[in-house]
């Protein structure tokens, strides 16, 4: 990914997004760097339920809206619960909080989404051909719940994608150096993925799941071919950004923005 900066905000783009980049397509992996909140929570935490003052998570939004050229009042986001719900949102959807979804696409310009993470895996959606785009929240959960196919499904029937001719990038994300589970999870993880796939890692009497590796599945089973990893790892990089599972639970949350122009 590229790193870049704008007013003191931190964010990453995708390298195979930089052609559209400006032209048809804003968007960002936005770091922790650049806002007002305190610790726990600094400094860009974008998230509105973890016991920061409002008042600096507001700030910390309007910087975001700033620094990426977006006006704050139309950001589209969604009350992430870890299921397989997709919204499709446009311009009627301007400022609102969609209700129990964890993936927003759509094919409206200047319907900015919005979606939070502090490990769980962002994964972005973009088909240059009908330039529709999308965002996926991907926790083990929503993993385990089909939120990565069910995305690919909605944008190919709601929006006329073709699995073929979507992008896909993973976002910045726990790795699998640092998400340690239990045999519960890892079974149920290895259950929704190719049998073979190389997604949990046990090694003296210690489990680990590779969630990229799992998402990564799921998009090839759903027909996706390009995909694009960012490799970047929340939990080892906490200078940059939130990890839930690094900082004990007690943490902000960065935000991924992809809209349409």
């Amino acid at each position: 990914m590229l790193r870049r900066q704008a007013d003191g905000v931190a964010f990453y783009r995708f390298e195979g997004l930089q052609e559209f980049q400006g032209q048809r397509l804003n968007h960002a992996a936005l770091t922790r760097i650049g806002g007002v909140s305190e610790a726990p929570y600094d400094t860009l935490n974008l998230g509105h339920t973890v016991g920061d003052n409002l008042g600096a998570v507001e700030e910390n939004h309007r910087r975001v809206a700033a620094a990426l050229e977006v006006e704050p009042t139309r950001f589209v986001s969604p009350y992430q619960v870890h299921g397989a719900e997709v919204a499709v949102v446009g311009a009627a959807h301007r400022g609102t909080v969609q209700p129990e979804v964890d993936a927003l696409i759509t094919d409206e310009p200047q319907a900015p989404m919005l979606m939070r993470f502090a490990d769980c895996t962002p994964v972005l959606f973009y088909d240059p051909a009908r330039n529709a785009a999308g965002i996926a929240h991907a926790g083990w959960r929503g993993v385990v719940n089909g939120i990565i196919p069910a995305t690919v499904e909605a944008l190919v029937e709601s929006l006329g994608c073709k699995p073929g001719r979507i992008w896909a990038g993973i976002g910045p994300t726990i790795g699998p150096c640092c998400y340690e589970v239990g045999p519960d999870v890892a079974l149920q993880i290895e259950g929704v993925c190719p049998k073979g796939a190389d997604v949990v890692r046990r090694a003296d009497g210690r489990t680990f799941v590779d969630l990229p590796a799992a998402v990564h599945a799921q998009l090839e089973i759903a027909g996706v071919e390009r995909i694009e990893d960012s490799q970047l790892c929340t939990a080892c990089c906490v200078d940059e950004f939130f990890s839930h599972r690094a900082e004990g639970g007690r943490t902000g949350r960065f935000g991924v923005v992809m809209e349409l122009l």
